[in-house]
């Protein structure tokens, strides 16, 4: 068993939890947890759901996939108005 402090943060208070524990459950930042009280003790779970991946997971899988598994270049036609579309070519 770990103990923790509460601190006050803003208008509410929080607790930070040890790296430990933020790995064995698998919790990044963004990740939404579900928070229950029975009998005025509390617990939180993962939901199983992450609304977007962090960026660096996104680039992480982009470099794992590597530029062989890039789509294919879409020909959207001549520029219209001021945007720009820059490829690598």
């Amino acid at each position: 068993m770990m103990k923790a402090t509460v601190s006050r943060w803003g208008n509410s208070i929080a607790i930070r939890l040890p790296k430990s524990v933020t790995e064995a459950m698998h919790l990044r930042e963004g990740d939404v947890v579900d928070i229950s009280v029975d009998n005025g003790r509390g617990s939180f779970e993962k939901q199983g759901i992450r609304l977007a991946p962090p960026l660096d997971e996104m680039i992480a899988e982009m470099d794992r996939l590597g530029w062989e598994n890039e789509p294919a270049t879409v020909d959207w036609g001549p520029d219209v108005g001021s945007e720009r579309v820059y490829d690598r070519e």
